[in-house]
């Protein structure tokens, strides 16, 4: 795809061309020119994940960050509240902060020209004022401070911020999918996650949305796994029935379900590009019980209530575009584009408090098995993900096939639920991309 410097009407039209109902065009994959695009206006358009409340909890505690490009700090005001500023300093420009997190106590001084700004993001100090007297240095765009993102939401700890004016609220924007993160805080017996120890980061040689599509994609785990969970299978093969499996089996296993299992779970998907998979059961249902925690949950809930809430065990929830959920095991993914070509996968494990420690030994168990660099179901991923990246380069078929159990009814329609082997969800999922794209031009 040619650099676009055309009318606003015309990139309207191009996109409008690279997403068909039933299929896409392969430049959204393998175009830088599209992936400028995307970091221009896509990700400013759309509500990404920014961090959550755990990691900050404390005035002056900070996080930094980029979304579309831009360097941000999540921070921690002196009043309580979360605040998302653009980590650039009002004087040079400089970037304020270069640590990933810490504690910066009452204001950020920048490292270049030592101005100091409160954590509201608004100007407190520069050195040598009478350097500027009779200037109008203080009703520019340097006096008013770091700039502050407008549009921020905190949901049961998950912080959310939408960097353009443009666009839904964020109930509009999220709508009935945040029950997938209701369910995750609600597993805590206390309501409240936390996040423990650290990330997890992988680098990922292709494009941000193949990972996003693969998600919910339960067409591919009995082939693509095969070598790693199909190994784990066959080591437990005769073994009594009722033998007690290794956290890993169980954890292992389900990934070499057959069709008509990843068919009969169900996918469910929202509009704005959220799905979920695993609507009548998930590779998760089967995990042995931890009667602590079970009793945990019916003195916090009562029977029925922690019943149901511990009966919901989703698949992956996809916040599009950045924020993917585990709720059944306390685990996020978070989707970091730095390149047409390449993206880093961020993994967090969370806490429920009031659970008893085997949750937590679970997820972690989880993260290293199936999500970090180490994992090799993970690898299994990555070698199909870069396979279809170089794939794509190849002339003769520009376009990439979305049309299993296309029904064209489905577009329009705010919440649909289908069955699980259906590709609905990266329909979903690219409806939004060519809405979001443009939608502030």
């Amino acid at each position: 795809m040619d650099r676009y410097q055309g009318p606003t009407e015309d990139l309207k039209a191009k996109v409008s061309a690279l997403v068909q109902p039933d299929r896409v065009h392969r430049d959204l994959y393998i175009s830088e020119e599209i992936f400028r695009l995307e970091q221009e206006h896509f990700f400013a358009n759309t509500w990404n994940y920014v961090g959550h409340a755990s990691q900050i909890s404390n005035s002056g505690d900070y996080l930094t960050l980029e979304i579309g490009g831009r360097p941000l700090i999540v921070v921690r005001h002196s009043d309580g509240e979360i605040k998302v500023l653009m980590n650039r300093c009002a004087h040079k420009g400089s970037r304020v902060v270069s640590a990933p997190c810490g504690n910066t106590g009452k204001v950020f001084r920048c490292p270049y020209h030592a101005w100091t700004f409160r954590t509201d993001g608004s100007l407190l100090n520069f050195p040598v004022k009478e350097g500027y007297e009779g200037t109008a240095v203080r009703e520019c765009e340097a006096g008013k401070g770091l700039v502050a993102v407008n549009n921020v939401r905190t949901h049961r700890g998950f912080i959310f911020a939408r960097i353009n004016e443009t666009g839904p609220d964020f109930e509009s924007y999220f709508g009935d999918s945040l029950s997938s993160i209701d369910n995750m805080a609600d597993r805590s017996p206390e309501g409240e996650l936390e996040i423990a120890g650290g990330c997890l980061r992988y680098l990922h040689n292709c494009n941000w949305k193949m990972f996003i599509e693969n998600l919910n994609d339960t067409m591919h785990p009995m082939v693509v796994h095969e070598s790693s969970a199909g190994t784990a299978v066959k080591m437990w093969m005769g073994q009594p029935a009722d033998a007690p499996k290794p956290m890993a089996i169980e954890q292992f296993a389900p990934f070499m379900s057959n069709y008509q299992f990843f068919d009969d779970m169900g996918v469910r998907v929202f509009d704005n590009g959220h799905s979920f998979s695993g609507v009548n059961f998930s590779i998760h249902s089967k995990y042995s019980g931890v009667p602590a925690y079970e009793q945990a949950m019916i003195s916090a809930y009562g029977e029925q209530r922690a019943h149901d809430i511990l009966g919901l065990v989703r698949h992956n929830t996809v916040y599009f575009p950045s924020l993917t959920i585990k709720g059944a095991i306390q685990a996020i993914r978070v989707v970091k584009p730095i390149a047409v070509d390449k993206t880093v996968i961020e993994s967090w494990t969370f806490r429920l408090k009031g659970a008893p420690p085997e949750l937590l030994q679970r997820t972690a168990m989880y993260s290293r098995l199936i999500n970090s660099p180490f994992s090799v179901v993970g690898h299994d991923d990555l070698h199909a993900y870069r396979g279809i990246q170089e794939g794509l380069k190849a002339s003769g078929n520009d376009w990439v096939s979305l049309h299993r159990n296309y029904d064209p009814a489905e577009a329009g329609q705010a919440e649909v639920t289908a069955n699980g082997t259906s590709e609905i969800s990266m329909r979903n999922q690219y409806r939004a991309w060519a809405k979001y794209m443009t939608l502030s031009m």
